[in-house]
């Protein structure tokens, strides 16, 4: 396709985007969550513009919206697009969406040009990624893959509405919640377009990248324990300063992080220091640790080496440490065929490809889990995300239409797993 397709797909994806982000519960920002009547608006308006692009549409039993683009043959297995319709709070208009309406546009292409893949293509809108309203990420994407305890069916959201409650608010019956399954031979592979999310593809100057993992991640509570004292009376030899010890520590954090491996982050997001009056040494403080990265194996090794730092600064303080573990989520790789064809794709577009983790969990992390996962990333402005200034240009969009096209094309005809 030529520079001003690209151009007239872009401009479409563009204004789409902008519909969707019209549909919000507040008019002051973007706002749209999981069972909601925006969450219904979004579904049908998605569902319209599937319908346009040749494609059979259906709501799933978990408010997935889905749609199904035949290939040559009406049975075909098919390569899976999507990325998620809810939104955080106060969200930009990009995230999620932006994979959505792309791989309508991709679709829109194939059916404007009369192209049937040997491959089907079908796309779903995922209900939930996010998890804003009941606190629990991947609804929609873990009800395809058929991972839904049934406890979740009791989580409330703010208001006291359970899950239960809301699906049946919304027309669904949670007793059918399994009939979103999907069966392992449905699907060759998936895959999902999004925006970076960070600064590297525009450190670079490309517009898109090559996802390689979703990065793993460990939380912590950590504590440091020592002495409150007179803030006027302790001389500064003396002192069992809890907060000068987390403080030595956080500075550790970050130039052990760096040298690890360049593509690890740690970070300490929360911090409370007790008692907490201006003329206390402070005698305890509480503190949270958060590490990602790629590969599991590289993650678990830097974590030892902070924790062993703390316990250090604490012995040499005449401190006590305590780190206490409360999450874990391993890392998800993206398939090496799949990163291997989109690397080929974007040296033909962009002129060379850029291969990069993701630092922010997806709907891939859910998907990988029972079929070939692959990324492709598009440059934002500035690395920000969940945020109204999310913005990507015009110009990426349409050269990100042409790339998903490619590959997309490309995978349906040597696909990462066997056709059935």
């Amino acid at each position: 396709m030529g520079a001003l397709d690209n151009q007239l797909a872009a401009a479409r994806v563009m204004a789409r985007c902008d519909e969707l982000a019209a549909i919000s519960e507040s008019a002051e920002g973007l706002t749209r969550v999981y069972l909601s009547p925006e969450h219904r608006r979004a579904n049908a308006l998605v569902g319209e513009w599937m319908q346009a692009a040749g494609m059979r549409t259906w709501q799933d039993a978990v408010g997935n919206i889905c749609g199904r683009y035949e290939g040559q043959r009406a049975s075909a297995q098919a390569l899976l697009l999507g990325s998620h319709l809810d939104t955080v709070r106060n969200a930009g208009r990009y995230d999620g969406m932006l994979g959505v309406v792309a791989a309508i546009e991709v679709v829109q292409r194939f059916h404007d040009l009369g192209i049937r893949l040997p491959l089907a293509i079908e796309i779903v809108g995922f209900a939930d990624e996010e998890g804003t309203r009941f606190g629990i990420t991947l609804l929609g994407s873990r009800g395809l893959i058929g991972n839904w305890p049934p406890a979740w069916l009791d989580q409330a959201d703010a208001n006291g509405v359970t899950v239960a409650e809301a699906l049946a608010e919304f027309g669904l019956d949670a007793v059918r919640i399994a009939d979103a399954e999907r069966r392992d031979e449905d699907f060759a592979g998936y895959l999902e377009l999004h925006i970076e999310q960070g600064p590297c593809l525009e450190r670079e100057s490309l517009a898109l990248g090559v996802v390689t993992a979703i990065n793993g991640a460990r939380r912590l509570n950590c504590r440091f324990v020592g002495q409150a004292g007179h803030a006027g009376t302790v001389p500064m030899g003396h002192r069992q300063d809890a907060l000068a010890a987390a403080a030595q520590w956080m500075v550790a954090i970050e130039a052990l992080t760096q040298r690890h491996n360049p593509q690890l982050v740690a970070t300490v997001g929360r911090l409370q220091c007790h008692p907490g009056a201006v003329n206390v040494i402070p005698g305890e403080v509480e503190l949270t640790l958060d590490v990602r990265g790629a590969e599991d194996l590289v993650l678990a090794e830097l974590l030892d080496a902070l924790l062993g730092e703390g316990e250090a600064i604490a012995w040499q303080r005449g401190l006590q440490f305590h780190a206490n573990p409360y999450y874990g989520i391993s890392a998800t790789r993206c398939d090496p065929a799949m990163q291997a064809c989109l690397a080929q794709v974007l040296s033909e577009v962009q002129g060379r490809s850029l291969s990069l983790p993701s630092g922010a969990g997806h709907d891939a992390i859910a998907m990988a889990e029972r079929w070939p996962v692959g990324m492709l990333f598009v440059r934002c402005a500035g690395g920000i995300s969940h945020n109204p200034a999310e913005a990507v240009a015009v110009e990426d969009v349409g050269l990100a239409v042409e790339a998903y096209a490619r590959w997309i094309q490309a995978l349906a005809q040597r696909p990462p797993v066997s056709a059935a």
